[in-house]
């Protein structure tokens, strides 16, 4: 009996040992869950952790779970990721940072956080794609914070060794700043995160802009269509240092001097109670976006957005404007920009409605003398749209019937634009579309006739898209060549063509017998010797112009797109020393603006000192305004405008200041589309950025000269000013500032004359039967005065020429200006 009482015992005590450690491992096994849940929950990625690029990865998150990280699914039908920072409580899960990679990974792509290297992406294959940058120090663990910023942290230091917010791609958050030097740049389409053509910077000067970039080359086009304005030419402390996104949602430039410039409202919605972030997005609009963190249905909200009119602020040469080549932009909602093909057009790829169209037919010289063009083909009207950059040709006085006329029965002509009398011909491609209704013209849009052949013509609904015309052409050349290999003509063929070949190769190398190179820090700028510029101008043999620097002659040669330049011998500087030209040409080279003459090259050999620049097809200024046809009111106030914008590039925002010191109507030359582009800028004395005058020798011509050279005082970026103001009131006017006294009288002196007519209220005097100049007597009356302005006496009451930009075009308003400007009796 006691036998079996002691068994009994010995199984109930091994039963309750055995459930307790059932017991105690559940315990255990739910509180490793829970700790693994705590540490996610936590934010911090342990070295070695991994996730992959499958449909059901799970990301690192953030404490409060508001951001994730890790691959994002973009197209349901497709198994490519990105691997992204997203939004990962709001059901539109929107994307804030990412990986700056050429296109999607694959399915199967993983990122690991190594302790040495940081973070690596990889493809299934083991390439790597991706990765952190450079990392100095042990890893010791990664961190997604609640303000989305993942950081990669070191054991030896408090600081992250890497993070997210020093890597901005088109998204800054709350609490996240841009320094100087630093960039935001748009994904390529809606759906595309590889790099787009829009830029926000940070620049060095201390202002913040938007600009538009040519793909893939990454050059910056000459055009800004934002700018905060935040460079102080005279004391670099009141310049902008930062630009921060406060906790608070509001942005902000922060300037040297601790002092802000509010950029979104200051009463922005509370960011306790909303996500915030700041996007360029796609189309270029830089927007201020909010969002409820309680209600998941109200979407984003826009609170602030630049510029405001994007259609029409990209104003640059270069480059296609906010939408594609032949696209036409116009402004929609929240004020994004909305493109559209005109008729007749298509776009190149139908995914992208941004991008650019191409006719559905074909505009060629070939048909010229195969029969009248109204009979291939005709002209549609639509109102209040423009290309405004792509001009070839301008007959003004026009009828609207001369200027149907006049685009039909030239085979360049693909558009003609009629407005104010006036008729502007363009030529494929249009670049800058936009729709705008105070244009007030109308656009005639040559298209081919129906049941006329062309060689392309649109595609039909519901059936494949051609093949491009390039496939075509392969097609075309396979069969030929199939058909000679049969004989032997096609030897005899293959022979005479490489014959051909090579002596065409030999003679081109010959003639253009020079490999640019460049010598010159941070720019495109080519080194050539001095034989290379002798056979290129045929022994300087067609003379452009003479200035105070040297003589300028035409040469040909072939770089990138270019064929003609314009290339300056310089005699007054060709025995300084080898460091002050090189000094001089590289901080011109650095210099872009879409109202400066680019310098191409240079020479540096012996005594042989010369500047390529690029070729102006329009001559000078002078000759423009000066000659017998007078151009019309609306190119001179738009010539002004343009150097207005030049010179005030010149003396606050190019790295190094400059002031030209000469600028007069024979240094302002004009491009193919009479855009006003300054010359010879730079070549007078350089000032660097921590200067704000100088003390030099009397320079510039006579009627152009400010005062303050004659009194020996210090020579600021005034001397600019005064300058310009006369030539502004030779614009005006086209008349030159001195003029003989016995066939003008008391009309000689401009200055004198146009204060007279201003003090008596006679505008009219000055542009007399100009009647586009009349019927806006508002804007001739600003511009006179701007140009009072800009002569007066004292250099400290001249405006500086980025206000005079601002009061030419009517954003800033103008007073009445002193009238002491007696100083031109003098000189």
């Amino acid at each position: 009996m006691f036998l079996i009482c002691s068994n009994f015992k010995q199984f109930i005590f091994s039963l309750a040992m055995s459930n307790f450690v059932n017991y105690f491992l559940v315990i255990f096994l739910l509180f490793s869950l829970s700790s693994h849940n705590l540490a996610q929950n936590n934010g911090r990625i342990a070295t070695s952790s991994s996730i992959s690029a499958t449909n059901d990865n799970t990301p690192w998150l953030s404490p409060s779970g508001d951001f994730a990280f890790g691959f994002k699914k973009i197209q349901e039908n497709k198994n490519e990721f990105l691997l992204c920072i997203w939004y990962a409580k709001i059901q539109e899960k929107t994307i804030v940072w990412y990986a700056n990679i050429s296109d999607l990974v694959p399915q199967g792509s993983r990122l690991n956080l190594d302790s040495q290297r940081g973070l690596i992406l990889n493809d299934p294959q083991g390439n790597t794609l991706w990765r952190s940058d450079l990392v100095l120090g042990n890893i010791d663990y990664g961190l997604m914070n609640d303000n989305g910023n993942f950081v990669v942290m070191g054991s030896d230091s408090s600081d992250p060794l890497w993070e997210s917010f020093r890597n901005p791609t088109n998204t800054l958050l709350p609490n996240q700043t841009l320094e100087r030097g630093g960039f935001l740049v748009s994904q390529k389409s809606q759906t595309k995160f590889t790099q787009g053509r829009f830029y926000l910077r940070m620049l060095d000067n201390g202002n913040l802009v938007l600009v538009t970039q040519s793909v893939p080359s990454n050059t910056d086009y000459d055009d800004e269509y934002y700018n905060t304005q935040t460079f102080d030419s005279t004391n670099a402390i009141n310049s902008g240092d930062k630009l921060v996104f406060g906790e608070n949602g509001v942005l902000y430039v922060l300037k040297r001097n601790n002092e802000t410039q509010i950029l979104t409202p200051r009463s922005s919605p509370s960011a306790s109670d909303n996500y915030h972030r700041v996007t360029l997005n796609f189309d270029g609009v830089l927007s201020h976006y909010y969002h409820s963190r309680i209600s998941n249905d109200s979407g984003w909200n826009v609170l602030w957005s630049q510029p405001d009119n994007i259609c029409i602020e990209i104003r640059g040469n270069h480059g296609p404007g906010s939408c594609g080549y032949n696209n036409v932009c116009t402004l929609g909602t929240n004020d994004r920009p909305v493109c559209n093909c005109p008729k007749g057009y298509s776009l190149v790829d139908p995914n992208d409605a941004y991008g650019d169209c191409i006719p559905d037919f074909s505009i060629s010289c070939d048909e010229v003398g195969r029969g009248s063009p109204d009979d291939i083909y005709n002209l549609t009207t639509i109102r209040d749209i423009d290309w405004p950059l792509s001009d070839f040709q301008q007959i003004s006085p026009s009828t609207e019937q001369d200027c149907k006329n006049a685009c039909l029965n030239d085979c360049f002509c693909a558009v003609a634009i009629y407005r104010s009398n006036s008729c502007w011909k363009k030529k494929l491609p249009l670049s800058n579309g936009r729709r705008d209704t105070s244009l007030n013209a109308k656009a005639f849009i040559k298209l081919r006739k129906d049941g006329v052949l062309s060689p392309r013509s649109p595609p039909s609904p519901g059936l494949p898209i051609p093949e491009s015309h390039q496939k075509q052409s392969w097609r075309i050349w396979t069969i030929l060549a199939s058909s000679l290999l049969g004989s032997s003509v096609f030897i005899n063929v293959l022979l005479i063509g490489v014959f051909c070949w090579g002596f065409f190769h030999i003679y081109k190398k010959k003639v253009n017998g020079f490999h640019p190179t460049s010598h010159v820090t941070d720019s495109v700028c080519h080194s050539f010797t001095y034989k290379d510029l002798v056979v290129a101008t045929k022994e300087f043999n067609e003379e452009l112009g003479r200035g105070a620097f040297g003589i300028v002659y035409k040469g040909v040669m072939s770089i990138g797109s270019r064929n003609v330049v314009a290339i300056k011998k310089l005699d007054r500087v060709a025995h300084e020393a080898e460091k002050d030209f090189m000094t001089e040409v590289n901080v011109i080279s650095q210099t872009h603006h879409k109202n400066l003459v680019r310098l191409i090259g240079y020479c540096n050999e012996g005594d042989h000192r010369l500047l390529v620049y690029e070729y102006m097809s329009n001559g000078t200024l002078a000759s423009f305004i000066f000659g017998d046809l007078k151009p019309t009111w609306s190119q001179r106030t738009s010539i002004a405008m343009g150097i207005a914008r030049g010179l005030a590039y010149l003396h606050e925002e190019c790295s190094t200041q400059i002031i030209h010191c000469d600028i007069k109507p024979q240094n302002i030359l004009l491009d193919d589309y009479h855009v006003a582009r300054i010359s010879d800028f730079g070549l007078s004395k350089l000032l660097m950025i921590n200067q704000s005058r100088t003390d030099t020798n009397i320079r510039g011509t006579r009627g152009y000269v400010a005062p303050e050279w004659f009194r020996h005082s210090p020579v600021t970026v005034k001397v600019d000013v005064y300058s310009f103001g006369i030539l502004l009131l030779e614009i005006i006017t086209c008349r030159k500032c001195l003029e003989n006294e016995e066939s003008f009288g008391l009309e000689a002196i401009l200055v004198d004359w146009v204060l007279d007519c201003f003090q008596q209220g006679n505008l009219e005097a000055l542009v007399r039967s100009d009647i586009e100049a009349l019927n806006d007597k508002k804007q001739l009356e600003r511009f006179v005065m701007v140009g009072i302005w800009c002569v007066q006496e004292d250099p400290l009451t001249r405006p500086t020429m980025r206000k005079v930009s601002q009061m030419l075009e009517g954003s800033v308003e103008v007073t009445m200006p002193p009238c002491s400007c007696n100083f031109s009796l003098t000189i």
